[in-house]
């Protein structure tokens, strides 16, 4: 039945719109087992539209004046592309428990579509594949990735032998296949580093980087596209860890002045990259990076934040930036636990100071009712700890703050609620606290911070 009535909403929106050049684009689907009630398209980061589900599951989202490009829909908790050309009567199916693999696209533009997905999920197939390959020469290695990427060229060609696809459109699918190559490529020394046993950093020839040759550093249809923006940190990453392997590290092997790598790669960002949009995100991201990984002193933190000022002042990203740093500020050995609330198992907001004040040893750490497995994990891990320092006390903090599931969770668990707590405001937890990873412990003595990035596992 579901076959015929979604056929048959396919065959109506086409035979409505399909022969007029001046038609709207229409964008509609069904959604079974829904996550939320609503499914919202973006062009890059502003929303063009949204559309609530009916009874049926089903929603429809139509556009005038539509811009052909590349698209995202979201149905929270998440999302995939989306390429959409003026006129276009495009039909998305897929089931939420299997998101990815079970999108199909249907109707006009189906075929660049279904393309997309097929490129992006084939990728996440080759990951264990391409792993293997690391620990082969730079020319081997070269040579089984350029193979996979003529595959999906050859299926393109064929493609568009098959189908009137627009040169845009071609652009996109082209872009998809090459940057999950490339992306590869630019792993390759870092990856191959530790899968070396003797620890030497093997030569790699230019030739391997031919590619690089015809980036395009600039090109805004691509700016919010995962392959092109996970490939533009990556290359950042090699070519500043490529320099600063020589003048900055005593063997080539670990970077051991992390400002001046972190400054490096926002001067290379600076020299090369014009698009703003694209700008700000990298600089962004090594900014993210640089205050969330690196744990760098004080007055480093402020030296970087100086040359990011010069190089990117008027960046989208500037006032999340700064709010990071205060954070890393207030997050240093010998400062007070930042004013920072929770809630316990009655219902009680209380600070974590209060929790902390007047007790030797404190341990906070984290987990979330979305990550059972880690809750499991770190519970176990708990244990162990707690019979090897009997006089730390260890406090946990849900980042949820949807009460029954943390409730249900400790209730299943078995373990006390004694010493557990939720967030009052998750966002406000997470960025105050700088929580970047579930593995994160804080340090505490009577209220006071000894030191807020240990890992669980690494007490």
């Amino acid at each position: 039945m579901y076959k015929y009535s979604f056929c048959f909403l396919l065959l109506s929106l086409t035979a409505c719109f399909s022969d007029n050049k001046d038609s709207p684009t229409i964008f509609a689907g069904e959604i079974v087992n829904p996550t939320s009630q609503t499914v919202i398209l973006y062009k890059d980061d502003v929303v063009i539209d949204s559309a609530q589900l009916d009874m049926h599951n089903r929603f429809t989202i139509k556009l005038n004046n539509l811009e052909e490009g590349l698209y995202n829909f979201r149905h929270a908790p998440q999302y995939q592309y989306v390429y959409l050309s003026k006129g276009d009567s495009l039909l998305v199916r897929l089931n939420t428990i299997y998101f990815d693999e079970s999108l199909v696209f249907s109707g006009k533009g189906e075929e660049i579509n279904n393309f997309l997905i097929e490129v992006f999920l084939n990728s996440e197939e080759e990951e264990s594949a391409v792993n293997s390959y690391f620990d082969l020469s730079p020319e081997i290695f070269s040579k089984k990735i350029d193979s996979l990427r003529e595959t999906k060229i050859a299926i393109l060609d064929e493609l568009q032998t098959d189908t009137e696809l627009t040169d845009k459109s071609i652009a996109m699918a082209k872009a998809s296949i090459d940057y999950s190559a490339y992306i590869n490529k630019e792993k390759y020394p870092f990856k191959h580093l530790k899968k070396n046993k003797d620890n030497s950093i093997t030569d790699i020839s230019d030739e391997f980087y031919d590619y690089r040759d015809a980036l395009n550093f600039d090109n805004k249809d691509l700016t919010f596209f995962t392959p092109y923006y996970d490939y533009m940190k990556r290359h950042f990453d090699n070519v500043a860890f490529t320099h600063c392997s020589v003048d900055c590290s005593d063997g080539g092997r670990i970077i051991n002045d992390q400002l001046h790598f972190n400054q490096h790669k926002l001067i290379l960002i600076d020299s090369i990259v014009k698009e703003k949009k694209l700008r700000d995100n990298l600089f962004r991201n090594v900014a993210m990076t640089y205050f969330l990984k690196v744990h760098d002193n004080v007055e480093n933190n402020k030296l970087f934040l100086e040359d990011f000022h010069k190089l990117s002042n008027n960046n989208d990203h500037i006032t999340e930036i700064h709010n990071l740093y205060e954070s890393v500020l207030k997050m240093q050995p010998t400062h007070e636990l930042p004013a920072v609330n929770v809630i316990d198992s009655v219902g009680t907001s209380v600070s974590l100071a209060s929790l902390a004040k007047g007790k030797d040893n404190v341990i906070f750490y984290f987990w979330t009712v979305n990550n059972p497995r880690h809750f499991r994990n770190i519970t176990r891990q708990v244990s162990k700890l707690e019979s090897l320092y009997p006089e730390t006390k260890f406090i946990g903090i849900s980042l949820s703050e949807i009460d029954d599931s943390w409730k249900k969770m400790i209730t299943t668990s078995g373990i006390d609620f004694e010493n557990q707590y939720r967030a009052e405001d998750d966002k406000v937890l997470r960025t105050t606290l700088i929580i970047d990873g579930l593995n994160k412990a804080i340090l505490v003595k009577d209220g006071i911070i000894i030191d807020a990035y240990k890992d669980m596992y690494a007490l």
